[in-house]
Protein backbone atom coordinates (compact mmCIF):
# COMPACT_ATOMS: atom_id res chain seq x y z
CA UNK A 1 0.00 0.00 0.00
CA UNK A 2 1.43 3.36 -0.89
CA UNK A 3 2.23 5.58 2.08
CA UNK A 4 1.04 9.16 2.21
CA UNK A 5 3.98 11.54 2.24
CA UNK A 6 4.46 13.69 5.29
CA UNK A 7 5.49 17.29 4.85
CA UNK A 8 6.38 19.97 7.26
CA UNK A 9 4.07 23.02 7.36
CA UNK A 10 5.43 26.26 5.95
CA UNK A 11 3.95 29.65 5.10
CA UNK A 12 3.51 30.77 1.49
CA UNK A 13 4.47 34.23 0.31
CA UNK A 14 1.99 34.21 -2.61
CA UNK A 15 -1.25 36.18 -2.22
CA UNK A 16 -4.46 34.18 -2.29
CA UNK A 17 -6.23 34.22 -5.63
CA UNK A 18 -9.58 32.94 -4.32
CA UNK A 19 -12.31 34.63 -2.40
CA UNK A 20 -11.84 35.65 1.17
CA UNK A 21 -12.63 33.17 3.92
CA UNK A 22 -16.24 33.21 5.13
CA UNK A 23 -17.15 35.10 8.23
CA UNK A 24 -17.04 32.97 11.39
CA UNK A 25 -20.42 31.66 12.61
CA UNK A 26 -20.65 32.30 16.31
CA UNK A 27 -23.29 29.58 16.71
CA UNK A 28 -21.16 26.80 15.08
CA UNK A 29 -19.31 24.25 17.36
CA UNK A 30 -15.55 24.69 17.70
CA UNK A 31 -13.41 22.69 15.32
CA UNK A 32 -10.89 20.30 16.96
CA UNK A 33 -7.67 19.93 14.98
CA UNK A 34 -6.94 16.31 13.94
CA UNK A 35 -4.37 14.37 16.10
CA UNK A 36 -1.43 13.11 14.07
CA UNK A 37 -0.97 9.34 14.54
CA UNK A 38 2.60 7.88 14.67
CA UNK A 39 3.62 5.92 11.67
CA UNK A 40 3.73 2.13 11.76
CA UNK A 41 7.52 1.87 12.06
CA UNK A 42 7.58 4.30 15.05
CA UNK A 43 4.93 2.18 16.80
CA UNK A 44 7.02 -0.99 16.26
CA UNK A 45 10.22 0.75 17.51
CA UNK A 46 8.53 1.96 20.71
CA UNK A 47 7.00 -1.45 21.35
CA UNK A 48 10.44 -3.11 20.92
CA UNK A 49 12.08 -0.93 23.62
CA UNK A 50 9.38 -1.97 26.07
CA UNK A 51 10.64 -5.62 25.80
CA UNK A 52 13.15 -6.51 28.64
CA UNK A 53 15.50 -8.29 26.25
CA UNK A 54 16.00 -5.10 24.28
CA UNK A 55 17.12 -3.23 27.39
CA UNK A 56 19.79 -5.85 28.23
CA UNK A 57 20.96 -5.87 24.63
CA UNK A 58 21.48 -2.12 24.82
CA UNK A 59 23.49 -2.41 28.06
CA UNK A 60 25.78 -5.08 26.53
CA UNK A 61 26.22 -2.98 23.41
CA UNK A 62 27.25 0.04 25.46
CA UNK A 63 29.75 -2.03 27.43
CA UNK A 64 31.29 -3.49 24.30
CA UNK A 65 31.40 -0.09 22.73
CA UNK A 66 33.36 1.27 25.69
CA UNK A 67 35.88 -1.57 25.53
CA UNK A 68 36.32 -1.23 21.79
CA UNK A 69 36.80 2.49 22.15
CA UNK A 70 40.09 1.83 23.97
CA UNK A 71 41.25 -0.38 21.16
CA UNK A 72 44.22 -2.78 21.26
CA UNK A 73 47.20 -1.37 23.07
CA UNK A 74 45.08 1.44 24.53
CA UNK A 75 44.83 -0.10 28.04
CA UNK A 76 46.24 2.09 30.79
CA UNK A 77 49.97 1.39 31.23
CA UNK A 78 51.00 0.00 34.67
CA UNK A 79 52.72 2.44 36.97
CA UNK A 80 56.50 2.07 36.98
CA UNK A 81 58.01 0.82 40.25
CA UNK A 82 60.02 3.35 42.18
CA UNK A 83 62.76 2.83 44.74
CA UNK A 84 60.24 3.82 47.38
CA UNK A 85 57.98 0.94 46.31
CA UNK A 86 60.89 -1.53 46.50
CA UNK A 87 61.97 -0.29 49.93
CA UNK A 88 58.41 -0.61 51.20
CA UNK A 89 58.16 -4.20 49.92
CA UNK A 90 61.47 -5.15 51.56
CA UNK A 91 60.40 -3.62 54.88
CA UNK A 92 57.07 -5.42 54.69
CA UNK A 93 58.79 -8.77 54.08
CA UNK A 94 61.26 -8.18 56.90
CA UNK A 95 58.42 -7.31 59.26
CA UNK A 96 56.19 -10.27 58.38
CA UNK A 97 58.64 -13.07 57.54
CA UNK A 98 60.95 -14.82 59.99
CA UNK A 99 64.25 -15.36 58.17
CA UNK A 100 66.88 -17.93 59.24
CA UNK A 101 69.85 -16.53 61.11
CA UNK A 102 73.22 -16.13 59.44
CA UNK A 103 74.61 -18.99 61.53
CA UNK A 104 71.71 -21.23 60.48
CA UNK A 105 72.33 -20.47 56.79
CA UNK A 106 76.06 -21.16 57.20
CA UNK A 107 75.40 -24.49 58.91
CA UNK A 108 72.88 -25.52 56.25
CA UNK A 109 75.48 -24.83 53.54
CA UNK A 110 78.06 -27.27 54.92
CA UNK A 111 75.68 -29.78 56.53
CA UNK A 112 75.58 -32.15 53.50
CA UNK A 113 79.37 -32.57 53.83
CA UNK A 114 79.49 -33.42 57.56
CA UNK A 115 79.81 -37.10 58.57
CA UNK A 116 79.68 -39.05 61.80
CA UNK A 117 82.85 -41.08 62.38
CA UNK A 118 82.82 -44.17 64.55
CA UNK A 119 85.93 -46.17 65.41
CA UNK A 120 85.51 -49.59 66.98
CA UNK A 121 88.27 -50.88 69.22
CA UNK A 122 88.34 -54.50 70.38
CA UNK A 123 88.99 -54.70 74.09
CA UNK A 124 89.87 -57.48 76.47
CA UNK A 125 87.58 -60.31 77.39
CA UNK A 126 85.46 -59.80 80.47
CA UNK A 127 84.72 -62.39 83.14
CA UNK A 128 82.01 -63.91 80.97
CA UNK A 129 84.45 -64.44 78.15
CA UNK A 130 82.91 -61.73 76.06
CA UNK A 131 85.03 -59.22 74.22
CA UNK A 132 84.18 -55.70 75.21
CA UNK A 133 84.21 -53.28 72.35
CA UNK A 134 85.30 -49.71 72.71
CA UNK A 135 83.75 -47.09 70.50
CA UNK A 136 85.14 -43.70 69.66
CA UNK A 137 82.72 -41.15 68.24
CA UNK A 138 83.93 -38.16 66.28
CA UNK A 139 83.13 -36.02 63.28
CA UNK A 140 84.52 -35.62 59.79
CA UNK A 141 84.02 -33.39 56.77
CA UNK A 142 84.06 -34.39 53.11
CA UNK A 143 86.60 -32.37 51.13
CA UNK A 144 86.37 -34.32 47.86
CA UNK A 145 83.32 -35.91 46.28
CA UNK A 146 85.26 -39.19 45.85
CA UNK A 147 84.74 -39.84 49.57
CA UNK A 148 87.87 -38.16 50.95
CA UNK A 149 87.21 -37.12 54.54
CA UNK A 150 89.20 -35.13 57.09
CA UNK A 151 88.99 -36.00 60.78
CA UNK A 152 91.21 -36.10 63.87
CA UNK A 153 93.80 -38.82 64.23
CA UNK A 154 92.87 -39.46 67.87
CA UNK A 155 89.32 -40.42 66.76
CA UNK A 156 90.46 -43.37 64.62
CA UNK A 157 94.05 -44.07 65.67
CA UNK A 158 93.50 -47.41 67.42
CA UNK A 159 90.31 -48.48 65.68
CA UNK A 160 90.13 -51.89 64.02
CA UNK A 161 87.04 -50.82 62.13
CA UNK A 162 85.94 -47.38 61.00
CA UNK A 163 82.42 -46.53 59.90
CA UNK A 164 81.23 -43.20 58.56
CA UNK A 165 77.61 -42.07 58.30
CA UNK A 166 76.80 -39.43 55.69
CA UNK A 167 74.21 -36.70 55.99
CA UNK A 168 71.59 -38.70 54.07
CA UNK A 169 72.01 -41.69 56.40
CA UNK A 170 74.27 -43.76 54.13
CA UNK A 171 76.73 -45.85 56.17
CA UNK A 172 80.05 -46.96 54.75
CA UNK A 173 83.25 -48.60 55.90
CA UNK A 174 86.23 -46.28 55.67
CA UNK A 175 89.97 -46.68 55.72
CA UNK A 176 92.86 -44.43 56.69
CA UNK A 177 94.81 -43.23 53.67
CA UNK A 178 97.11 -40.72 55.36
CA UNK A 179 97.95 -39.26 58.77
CA UNK A 180 99.49 -36.05 60.11
CA UNK A 181 100.50 -36.69 63.73
CA UNK A 182 101.88 -33.16 64.19
CA UNK A 183 98.44 -31.73 63.49
CA UNK A 184 96.43 -34.68 64.89
CA UNK A 185 94.89 -35.17 61.44
CA UNK A 186 93.79 -38.29 59.56
CA UNK A 187 92.52 -38.64 56.01
CA UNK A 188 89.81 -41.25 55.46
CA UNK A 189 88.34 -42.72 52.30
CA UNK A 190 84.81 -44.15 52.31
CA UNK A 191 84.03 -47.10 50.05
CA UNK A 192 80.28 -46.53 49.67
CA UNK A 193 79.12 -43.06 48.69
CA UNK A 194 75.74 -41.33 48.40
CA UNK A 195 74.65 -40.48 44.86
CA UNK A 196 74.64 -36.74 45.54
CA UNK A 197 77.66 -36.42 47.82
CA UNK A 198 78.78 -32.83 48.23
CA UNK A 199 82.25 -31.69 49.17
CA UNK A 200 82.61 -28.72 51.51
CA UNK A 201 84.09 -25.46 50.28
CA UNK A 202 87.34 -24.50 52.00
CA UNK A 203 88.49 -20.96 52.63
CA UNK A 204 91.87 -19.47 53.44
CA UNK A 205 92.49 -18.29 56.99
CA UNK A 206 94.67 -15.47 55.67
CA UNK A 207 92.00 -12.83 56.32
CA UNK A 208 90.57 -14.41 59.48
CA UNK A 209 90.47 -11.99 62.41
CA UNK A 210 89.69 -12.28 66.13
CA UNK A 211 86.03 -11.44 66.55
CA UNK A 212 84.95 -13.05 63.27
CA UNK A 213 81.84 -15.17 63.76
CA UNK A 214 82.22 -18.92 63.30
CA UNK A 215 80.10 -22.07 63.58
CA UNK A 216 81.17 -25.52 64.77
CA UNK A 217 79.29 -28.62 63.62
CA UNK A 218 79.76 -32.08 65.10
CA UNK A 219 78.48 -34.96 67.22
CA UNK A 220 79.22 -34.00 70.85
CA UNK A 221 78.81 -37.09 73.03
CA UNK A 222 77.39 -38.77 69.94
CA UNK A 223 74.48 -36.31 69.66
CA UNK A 224 74.06 -34.62 66.37
CA UNK A 225 74.75 -33.21 64.04
CA UNK A 226 74.81 -30.34 66.52
CA UNK A 227 75.48 -26.70 65.71
CA UNK A 228 77.06 -24.07 67.97
CA UNK A 229 78.18 -20.56 67.15
CA UNK A 230 80.71 -18.10 68.54
CA UNK A 231 83.68 -16.04 67.44
CA UNK A 232 87.35 -16.46 66.72
CA UNK A 233 89.07 -15.71 70.01
CA UNK A 234 92.65 -15.72 68.77
CA UNK A 235 95.09 -16.99 66.14
CA UNK A 236 98.45 -18.75 66.28
CA UNK A 237 97.70 -20.53 69.57
CA UNK A 238 99.59 -23.53 70.96
CA UNK A 239 98.07 -26.48 72.83
CA UNK A 240 99.38 -29.56 74.64
CA UNK A 241 96.96 -32.43 75.17
CA UNK A 242 96.18 -33.43 78.80
CA UNK A 243 97.81 -36.82 78.16
CA UNK A 244 101.12 -35.06 77.62
CA UNK A 245 101.22 -35.45 73.86
CA UNK A 246 103.04 -33.24 71.44
CA UNK A 247 102.44 -29.54 71.36
CA UNK A 248 100.34 -28.36 68.44
CA UNK A 249 100.91 -24.84 67.22
CA UNK A 250 99.38 -22.27 64.89
CA UNK A 251 95.86 -23.16 66.04
CA UNK A 252 92.66 -21.14 65.77
CA UNK A 253 91.16 -20.41 69.17
CA UNK A 254 87.35 -20.10 69.22
CA UNK A 255 84.53 -19.99 71.75
CA UNK A 256 81.74 -21.85 69.92
CA UNK A 257 80.74 -24.74 72.19
CA UNK A 258 82.61 -28.00 71.50
CA UNK A 259 82.75 -31.24 73.48
CA UNK A 260 84.07 -34.79 73.03
CA UNK A 261 82.60 -35.94 69.73
CA UNK A 262 83.14 -32.59 68.00
CA UNK A 263 86.70 -33.66 67.21
CA UNK A 264 87.32 -33.68 63.48
CA UNK A 265 84.32 -31.51 62.68
CA UNK A 266 84.44 -28.36 60.57
CA UNK A 267 84.82 -24.83 61.89
CA UNK A 268 83.13 -22.60 59.33
CA UNK A 269 82.65 -18.92 58.65
CA UNK A 270 79.30 -17.21 58.14
CA UNK A 271 79.46 -17.88 54.40
CA UNK A 272 79.48 -21.63 55.06
CA UNK A 273 83.14 -22.24 54.17
CA UNK A 274 85.54 -24.37 56.20
CA UNK A 275 88.47 -22.54 57.82
CA UNK A 276 89.52 -25.19 60.32
CA UNK A 277 89.09 -28.67 61.80
CA UNK A 278 88.06 -28.77 65.46
CA UNK A 279 90.72 -30.73 67.34
CA UNK A 280 90.80 -29.93 71.07
CA UNK A 281 89.20 -28.15 74.01
CA UNK A 282 90.94 -26.70 77.02
CA UNK A 283 89.76 -27.63 80.52
CA UNK A 284 92.27 -27.49 83.39
CA UNK A 285 90.05 -29.77 85.48
CA UNK A 286 89.62 -33.51 85.06
CA UNK A 287 86.24 -33.01 83.38
CA UNK A 288 86.31 -33.29 79.61
CA UNK A 289 83.77 -30.57 79.04
CA UNK A 290 83.77 -27.19 77.35
CA UNK A 291 84.53 -24.10 79.41
CA UNK A 292 84.85 -21.62 76.57
CA UNK A 293 88.14 -22.37 74.82
CA UNK A 294 88.39 -24.60 71.77
CA UNK A 295 91.09 -25.08 69.16
CA UNK A 296 91.00 -25.90 65.45
CA UNK A 297 93.70 -26.79 62.94
CA UNK A 298 93.76 -24.24 60.09
CA UNK A 299 92.35 -25.77 56.95
CA UNK A 300 95.57 -25.07 55.02
CA UNK A 301 97.46 -27.45 57.32
CA UNK A 302 94.65 -30.00 57.57
CA UNK A 303 94.05 -30.27 53.82
CA UNK A 304 97.77 -30.65 53.11
CA UNK A 305 97.59 -34.09 54.69
CA UNK A 306 95.19 -35.10 51.92
CA UNK A 307 97.62 -33.88 49.29
CA UNK A 308 95.36 -30.91 48.71
CA UNK A 309 96.67 -27.39 49.28
CA UNK A 310 93.81 -25.21 48.05
CA UNK A 311 95.35 -21.82 48.76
Amino acid sequence: MRRTALYSQSSSSAAPTTAAAPEPNPTAPPVTPPVRQPSAWRRRWAAGWRHPGALWAAIVALALGGALALGPGRAPAPRALTQKDIDAAVLHTAATKVLPSQAARAAATVAPSVVRVEGIIEGKKNKKGQVELGRGIGTGVVIRDNGTILTNLHVVQEAEKITVTFADGTESPAGIVNVQPDNDMAVLRASKLPDDLQAATMRSTGDLQPGDEVVAIGFPFGIGPSVSSGVVSGLGRAFRSPEGGQIMSNLIQFDAAANPGNSGGPLITMDGQVVGIVTAILNPSSARTFIGIGFAVPIENAAAGAGQIPF
